[in-house]
C-alpha cells in the first residue's frame, strides 16, 4: 500500500506547486486566522481545495485532516487518512522567501506509511515509502551519524534554549540553526545536513506527518519530546513536541530535555 499512494502524492505535491507558485507571495491576498492561530493566504487555499479535491477523488475511503480545511470526527473512523499542510510556511511565502513547502502524508492506523516534502522554488522533492527509504529528487538520502552532539547542528527556535527545558537547567552545546518551515526543517535532517531538529511546543500533526517519515526512512529517528513513538491521526491532531535526525544527536538532546 505505501508504494502505491506515493506515486499519487508525488503528482499531487506537483500540481500543489504549480498552484501555489502561480500567486505572487507578496501580493496574495492575506489575513490572519482567529485565536492568533497565524496568517492564511488565498494560494493556502486554493491549495488545499485541489489537493482535498483530487486525493479524495483518487482516495474516497481516506480520511482527511488538514490545516486548512474544518476538523470532523469523521475520519478517525477511517483506517487510512491524508494528513496535509498545503503551505508550510506561509509568513515565508508571504515575504517572498523560497523556504515553504508542501507538506503531504498518509497514515495507517496511527502511522505514516508515504509522504512527500516539496519546496517548488527549491526544486527540492522529498519522498519516502514505509520501508523503502528515502529520496530527494529521486536519490537516496542518509541523516547524519556524527557524535557527539557538541560537534552537532541542530535546527531549533531560540526558546527551545531556556534553561527550564533541560534537566539541572543547563542546556547541553551544540550549534544552532533555523528554519520556518517544520517539514522542510525535518527533510534537511533526513538529508543530513544537520544532525537533528528539535521543536519543544505542541505541534500539528500536518506539519510533522510527512517529515517525520522521511526522517525515519534515511535511517533517522521522529519521537515526540519525551522518545515517544509518533502516532497520527488523533483526536487533537497535536504532538508533544518533536526530536528528529540522526540517532545519536537525537538520543542525546532526548536524554538532556528535562
Amino acid at each position: 500500500m505505501p508504494a502505491h499512494d506515493l506515486p499519487l502524492l508525488i503528482d499531487a505535491a506537483r500540481m500543489a506547486g504549480r498552484v501555489a507558485t502561480s500567486f505572487a507571495g507578496k501580493s496574495a491576498q492575506r489575513w490572519d486566522k482567529p485565536g492568533g492561530a497565524g496568517p492564511v493566504t488565498e494560494a493556502d487555499l486554493a491549495v488545499n481545495a485541489m489537493l482535498e479535491s483530487s486525493l479524495q477523488l483518487a482516495r474516497p475511503d481516506y480520511g482527511w485532516l488538514s490545516e486548512e480545511s474544518e476538523d470532523t470526527a469523521h475520519r478517525l473512523s477511517r483506517d487510512r487518512v491524508f494528513i496535509v499542510d498545503p503551505i508550510d510556511g506561509t509568513r515565508s511565502f508571504v515575504e517572498g522567501s523560497n523556504t515553504w513547502a508542501h507538506s503531504i502524508a498518509v497514515a495507517e492506523r496511527g502511522v505514516i506509511t508515504a509522504a512527500v516534502v516539496y519546496l517548488p522554488l527549491r526544486d527540492k522533492l522529498y519522498a519516502a515509502a514505509l520501508g523503502q527509504g528515502a529520496t530527494c529528487n529521486g536519490s537516496p538520502i542518509t541523516a547524519s551519524v556524527r557524535t557527539p552532539l557538541d560537534q552537532s547542528t541542530i535546527l531549533t527556535a531560540k526558546p527551545a534554549l531556556m534553561e527550564k527545558h533541560w534537566k539541572a537547567k543547563a542546556v547541553p552545546t551544540f550549534k544552532r540553526s533555523y528554519r520556518p518551515s517544520l517539514a522542510y526543517r525535518l527533510a534537511l535532517v533526513a538529508e543530513g545536513r544537520f544532525e537533528a531538529m528539535l521543536t519543544l511546543r505542541q505541534s500539528w500533526e500536518w506539519d510533522i506527518a510527512a517529515g517525520a517519515l522521511i526522517a525515519a526512512e534515511a535511517g533517522g529517528i521522529a519521537t515526540d519530546r519525551t522518545g515517544a513513538a509518533l502516532r497520527f491521526n488523533n483526536a487533537d491532531p497535536r504532538l508533544n513536541g518533536v526530536v528528529a535526525g540522526g540517532r545519536p544527536a537525537c538520543t542525546a538532546l532526548i536524554d538532556a530535555l528535562a
